[in-house]
Formats: structure tokens, sequence, C-alpha cells
């Protein structure tokens, strides 16, 4: 049987290089992997891609990450929300790069990519700036816009609990896109707020098969972003 079990989260990101593209879960608060990014800052590797929903909040986690400038380019849909500032200053000041994708498109663009499937149409951004210099196609009488899938080389998960072997369930919404970005990334790095043994989830529970996960690592007590913001915490 094979155990996907690391003893320590920086164990877990020990292989993250420069220049590498990375997926990290989450719907702002709603599981993030706030340990799992503050490992890689400490790692230090440099000229990120980072895929996610938004940009971070306050001055941890994701926010904290683009402010040490270690993300030469985010890809997201809401670069700017109700407690972010690093990224929009940053942005301001030329020193990061931004492509900002729908949403519903994001979330798309990222599950193509874990099943195999290079760029579809959709006609969302039809007649805005976001389709500039894009491939549009007619099909019967409505214009698309051609959009590429997505892949990364490593994803960084938050989930309720793991068994050894890398089986996955989730707390409800914070379920939101770290399914699809475990199938969508080379390697999938996960945080668990509980592990257990194999055999004691249920198979009918389990959201994502072992298969798309590499290593997990259990955080039993993870911080909470809003917590961290109202106290004025920054890392690191």
């Amino acid at each position: 049987m094979i155990n996907k079990h690391v003893k320590s989260v920086t164990q877990a990101v020990a292989d993250i290089s420069d220049g590498a593209v990375i997926m990290i879960g989450g719907f702002g608060e709603a599981g993030s992997p706030i340990e799992l990014i503050h490992a890689l800052i400490d790692l230090g590797a440099k000229n990120l891609t980072i895929i996610n929903n938004n940009t971070g909040n306050g001055e941890v986690g994701l926010a904290a990450l683009i402010g040490t400038g270690q993300v030469k380019k985010m890809i997201c849909s809401y670069p700017r929300s109700s407690h972010s500032k690093v990224f929009p200053e940053l942005y301001r000041a030329g020193k990061i790069e931004l492509e900002i994708v729908p949403q519903g498109t994001l979330a798309e663009r990222i599950r193509a990519g874990g099943a195999g499937i290079p760029a579809f149409y959709t006609a969302t951004t039809v007649g805005t700036p976001l389709s500039e210099d894009k491939e549009i196609r007619n099909i019967k009488g409505r214009d698309y816009v051609l959009e590429y899938a997505l892949k990364a080389d490593f994803a960084l998960i938050k989930c309720e609990k793991a068994d050894l072997m890398g089986n996955l369930t989730y707390n409800k919404t914070a379920r939101n896109f770290n399914p699809i970005m475990c199938m969508a990334a080379t390697t999938t790095i996960v945080q668990a707020h509980k592990i257990v043994p194999t055999g004691d989830i249920d198979p009918e529970h389990v959201i994502t098969p072992n298969i798309f996960v590499n290593r997990v690592v259990e955080v039993s007590d993870p911080l909470i972003e809003s917590k961290l913001i109202a106290e004025g915490i920054s890392y690191p």
C-alpha cells in the first residue's frame, strides 16, 4: 500500500522550484491552505505563476506570498476583494502580472486541464476586453471565444479528511476549486485537518480519489485567515 503521508508542511513543499506554476485551492478564506503557502514562503521559490480565484487578503496566506515578491504572475477571477491590499499596490506599481479569467471560465479551464481537453469555446467574454487577441468562432449564429486549458506543476490543497493513500473529503463549500485543481496538477500536495487510516473513509464519501494526490500532511489546528486579519497579523 502506498503511504502518501509526510511529516511536515516544510517537507511537503520542499521540491517546488523557481518558475513553477502553482494552483492554490480556496475561495477567499474557505479551503485556503495557509500553512502550505507559508511553508512555500519559507522555502523561497521565486518567479512563480499562481492560479487562484483571488489574490488573497490581509498580509497572510496568498497575500503574504505575493507580498514577498515571489510571484511574477497571478491568474485569477477577483484580483481585489474587501481585505486585499498587497496585490493592488504591486500591480499599480507594475511589479506583478495579471491575467483575469471569469470565474466559471477559470473553473472550466482547470477542469479541462485535468480531463485532457486542450481548449474549449465559451461565450462569456465575447465583446469584452478579455476576448482581445483570442480566436472567435461563430457556432450556430453565436460567437464564442476559444479558451485554453490550465495545468500546473503543483497544486496546494486543503481538505477536511484524508487517508494515508490520499483519498480526500472536504468541508462543505471549502471544496470549491480544490478537487479540479488536484486533477490538473502534476504534483498535488494536500494539508488535511485529519489523516485517518486507509479504509476509514467510506468510498462513497471520497471526493478526490488518491490517484490525483501525491502528498498529504496533517494540520490539525489550521490558521483562520479572517482571525489573523482582524488581529493585524502578517507573515512572515
